[in-house]
């Protein structure tokens, strides 16, 4: 599925690529920040079901990044990291699969940031232990986007390019704030 809402690149905006790999099912989502802030691309997923060989998914989710780095142009590349577990085989999967992807973006010069998928639902949501579900609907609501039909992997590798565009948009450290309300008159678009 590939929403597209795609606009031109302007010369002050920088489009961010997220990435959650899978070998099942990778998601990617892809912002551009105008006027300091995000707005919705395009988000969508690479389907690998299909696939049996192991080999040839990792061959197609590196064909498949270099081919979205081809057609959206992105400044950075954001991916979350594989999460500790206790298959070592999953994680040696899911390893390579992240591998394939940061290879693609190494191969078009693009600088790679790379998250925790407990940094990312923070910030997002503010909880490090949100669900997939939660962190969807705070991207609509962020983004003002609606998608009944969206794989929540499309949301997560969405939410790896907002976690990054978050991670360095920060509010000036010099700014005094008097109260929460002053926060959020002096950063608008920080807080929906």
């Amino acid at each position: 599925m590939n929403r597209a809402t795609k606009k031109n690149k302007s010369s002050n905006s920088r489009i961010i690529l997220g990435i959650d790999p899978g070998t099942t099912i990778a998601g990617y989502g892809v912002i551009t920040i105008e006027e300091h802030e995000p707005v919705l691309i395009s988000l969508g997923v690479i389907d690998l079901r299909k696939i049996k060989d192991h080999y040839l998914k990792i061959k197609q989710i590196f064909d498949r990044t270099l081919g979205l780095i081809d057609e959206y142009h992105p400044d950075e590349l954001a991916i979350e990291a594989p999460f500790y577990g206790k298959n070592v085989q999953s994680m040696l999967k899911l390893g390579r699969a992240q591998g394939a992807s940061i290879a693609a973006a190494l191969h078009r010069s693009i600088p790679i940031y790379e998250y925790a998928p407990r940094k990312i639902k923070m910030a997002i949501t503010g909880m490090g232990n949100a669900s997939k579900e939660q962190v969807a609907s705070m991207l609509m609501n962020i983004l003002k986007f609606k998608g009944d039909d969206i794989l929540l992997d499309a949301t997560d590798g969405l939410a790896a390019a907002v976690c990054h565009y978050y991670q360095n948009n920060k509010p000036e450290t010099g700014n005094k704030y008097n109260s929460w309300k002053d926060f959020m008159n002096k950063n608008p678009g920080r807080v929906k």
